[in-house]
């Protein structure tokens, strides 16, 4: 599933909204996010799931560019989010422009395509990726077979690359268990992760599949917070 339609021999990058400024989608800097359209996953906790499909798209490269122009020393830099950002091979490029403009550039990313993320890791400043469960649950909560293999391998290269890596991870209760989160803990301190945050479940924005339920500071297990230089356990 690659969005974005050819255009001038090239694909042009679908975007379904900016959000001019923003302090906590991008850890320490002031950012704007542009969220595009395209996911191949189906996770029921999302809260961008109006985004899944490309036909999401009211706005395209011109405008996020165009308006990265017009906000010159006054932001620090572009959060690539979505949707799933990599599905479109035009936001390697549209990155690379938004470089040339002097920003960083941040991603966030589920890790559906470990090749994508290889080729625009070099353009990176930082890098927000989901590690949903534990690698044999992965199927269940993306609801696509392979996923794991796919988030796994993601994961390898971001720890590969020379950039600021943030692994997250959404905690539905009946979705992970405390036995999971700590599986999902151990795994990615032993693969070399340094940052971890430990999202609890937000019912607003979702399609409402799930129940209204959500886990605590005190539910996550005592010795997880101490394998990671920085944890954080983000509320509801």
């Amino acid at each position: 599933m690659d969005a974005g339609r050819p255009q001038g021999g090239r694909h042009r990058l679908l975007i379904g909204g900016i959000t001019p400024f923003s302090t906590v989608d991008w850890p320490g800097k002031l950012a704007c996010v542009a969220f595009l359209a395209g996911c191949p996953w189906a996770c029921p906790y999302c809260q961008n799931h109006a985004l899944r499909k490309a036909s999401a798209a009211t706005l395209g490269e011109d405008d996020l560019l165009g308006f990265l122009g017009q906000r010159r020393g006054l932001l620090d830099g572009v959060v690539f989010s979505g949707g799933e950002p990599l599905v479109q091979p035009a936001v390697v490029q549209v990155a690379q422009a938004a470089k040339e403009l002097g920003f960083l550039v941040g991603l966030h990313t589920c890790g559906a395509y470990p090749e994508r993320l290889r080729e625009i890791l070099p353009l990176a400043d930082w890098v927000g990726l989901d590690i949903k469960a534990p690698w044999d649950k992965y199927d269940d909560i993306t609801r696509t077979p392979g996923a794991g293999e796919l988030a796994r391998a993601s994961l390898e290269e971001a720890l590969r690359a020379d950039v600021e890596l943030e692994v997250r991870t959404t905690w539905h209760p009946d979705l992970l268990s405390v036995e999971d989160i700590s599986k999902i803990g151990h795994a990615i301190a032993e693969a070399g992760v340094r940052t971890w945050a430990v999202q609890a479940y937000r019912h607003i924005g979702t399609t409402g599949e799930l129940a209204n339920r959500t886990v605590y500071p005190s539910d996550v297990p005592g010795d997880l917070p101490g394998l990671f230089e920085h944890y954080e356990f983000r509320r509801a």
